[in-house]
């Protein structure tokens, strides 16, 4: 799902990058929340940080006495996507594995779709193998697959969420 929401950062601009023209200390300001951004990648409660949309106020500037940096409060709304549970996704095969298979779906590069939640598909072994059901309806690499959202976990060390998926429902599976 994606998420508008409205956030307060603080902003630390080197001494260095400090003059008198408020222009550039804007745009210093922003730069360096558009870097931080990009950094933190995402987040356990939005999700990933995808794109900043408004920057709406910029605080007072308060210097760290050792440094001599200044830190700004800086308020802006930003866009984010969290995957949750039951909800319906769409995303494309990427590894195949006698267990089932994993997928990417935008951000998320980690989502695992068990065998056992692949309703009737059967694992066709071979150079390149494959699952396919009793309708010849074929599950391969590269192939776009409409899935359920049964479960998602947060690994704070990478930044990143892992899912489980499921085929357990009506519309899912490949999409041709």
């Amino acid at each position: 799902m994606y998420l508008k929401s409205k956030l307060s950062w603080n902003v630390v601009i080197p001494a260095e990058r400090l003059d008198a023209g408020g222009l550039m200390l804007q745009k210093a300001i922003i730069t360096r929340l558009m870097a931080d951004f990009a950094a933190k990648k995402a987040s356990k409660d939005l999700g990933y940080f995808l794109a900043l949309s408004t920057v709406g106020s910029i605080g007072e500037g308060k210097v760290r006495k050792q440094s001599g940096d200044v830190i700004f409060l800086v308020d802006f709304s930003c866009i984010t996507f969290k995957a949750l549970p039951g909800e319906i996704l769409e995303g494309v095969v990427h590894k195949l594995l006698k267990q089932g298979v994993f997928l990417r779906c935008g951000p998320v590069q980690t989502i695992f779709l068990a065998h056992q939640k692949m309703d009737d598909y059967q694992y066709m072994p071979g150079e390149n193998p494959y699952f396919m059901n009793a309708k010849s309806s074929k599950i391969d690499k590269g192939v776009v697959v409409r899935f359920l959202v049964i479960g998602s976990k947060f690994i704070e060390v990478e930044k990143d969420f892992q899912l489980i998926g499921s085929l357990e429902g009506d519309y899912l599976g490949p999409v041709a």
